[in-house]
This record gives C-alpha cells, sequence and structure tokens, in this order.
C-alpha cells in the first residue's frame, strides 16, 4: 500500500475508501478532480490502483485482519483504522462483486446431459474401422435460452475432456 494514502488530509480517508470500494462493486469510482489538491496526476493513478489492488487481495485470498493490518503498518495511524474499518464492513459486498465479476466470464450452464457409445465398423476410406464412439449431448441454458449441443469423441478425444474436467474440479475443491 503506498504511502501517498498519508497525504489525505483527516476524515476523507474513510470517504475516499468507500469510493474505491463502491467502484470495485461496480458504482462510481472517486472523481481525479475531488482529489487534484491531494496528488498528482501519476500519484493519483498510483494510489488508486493499489488500494484497488489491496482490497481485491485482502477479500479475494481471504487474508486474516491480522496479515491485512500488517500490510498496510507503514501508513499513519489514521489511514490504518480508516482501512481497516472500511474493509471490515465492506468485505462481503467486495467478495460479492469480485465473485459477479468470475461469473460474468461466461454465463453458460450446463442444464442436462446424454450420452451413447457407438462402434464404427467401417468408414468410406477403411473396410474394418472397429473404433468405439462417444455421442455426448449437452444442453446449455445461456441467457435464458437451452442451447443443445452435440458432440462426437474418439477413445483420444474423451480421454483428453476426462482430464480437463478432472483439472477443473482440483480448481473448484482448492477453492473452497
Amino acid at each position: 500500500m503506498p504511502r501517498l494514502l498519508d497525504k489525505l488530509p483527516p476524515g476523507r480517508a474513510l470517504e475516499f475508501l468507500h469510493n474505491i470500494v463502491d467502484g470495485i462493486c461496480g458504482r462510481a469510482y472517486p472523481r481525479y478532480q475531488d482529489y487534484s489538491n491531494v496528488w498528482s496526476l501519476s500519484e493519483w493513478m498510483e494510489v488508486l490502483e493499489e488500494t484497488m489492488t489491496y482490497f481485491k487481495t485482502a477479500v479475494g485470498k481471504n487474508i486474516s485482519d491480522e496479515e491485512a493490518a500488517q500490510q498496510i503498518i507503514e501508513l499513519n495511524s489514521d489511514c490504518q483504522e480508516a482501512i481497516t474499518k472500511c474493509l471490515k464492513g465492506r468485505k462481503e459486498e467486495i467478495r460479492n462483486a469480485l465473485v459477479e465479476r468470475v461469473n460474468a466470464i461466461s454465463s453458460a450452464q450446463l442444464q442436462d446431459f446424454d450420452w451413447q457409445l457407438k462402434l464404427a465398423l467401417s468408414s468410406d476410406k477403411i473396410s474394418m474401422l472397429q473404433m468405439p464412439l462417444l455421442n455426448l449431448d449437452l444442453d446449455v441454458r445461456e441467457n435464458g435460452e437451452i442451447k443443445p449441443i452435440s458432440i462426437e469423441m474418439n477413445k483420444e478425444e474423451l480421454q483428453n475432456l476426462i482430464n480437463a474436467l478432472e483439472a477443473a474440479n482440483k480448481v473448484v475443491l482448492q477453492l473452497k
């Protein structure tokens, strides 16, 4: 956290921090015009980015209150108190905003699936093929509309899909 926050006049720190959290949560960020007498433009960009990163990291990584306080130890006590108060009071709101941002990456959700195993006995090029094929039918809901998706995979492609799903499951379990 930059020591630039120490430049804020006493009493304005909490307002500034809440405006930063408002921005993280999808509302308006603080405006440079309101703080141009405190910071230069380059300092403004730095303090804005560092403060947003601090809040997002503290909430996103679910760090303890002690660890969060340790990261701002170089700031004056007024700033430390304001940051701690803002973080404790709006932690859940920041978490919800971060989750919403991640969920917005893809709005598609799997509703249902069906599969069939087939044995291809021949093709137009090979008379004796005997290759197992999997037909996977997915019903995906996207923007309230269900879209059917059909995929045909051979044994190697199926194994790649299974490996990718297992890796994704491990990541999800680590996040819990």
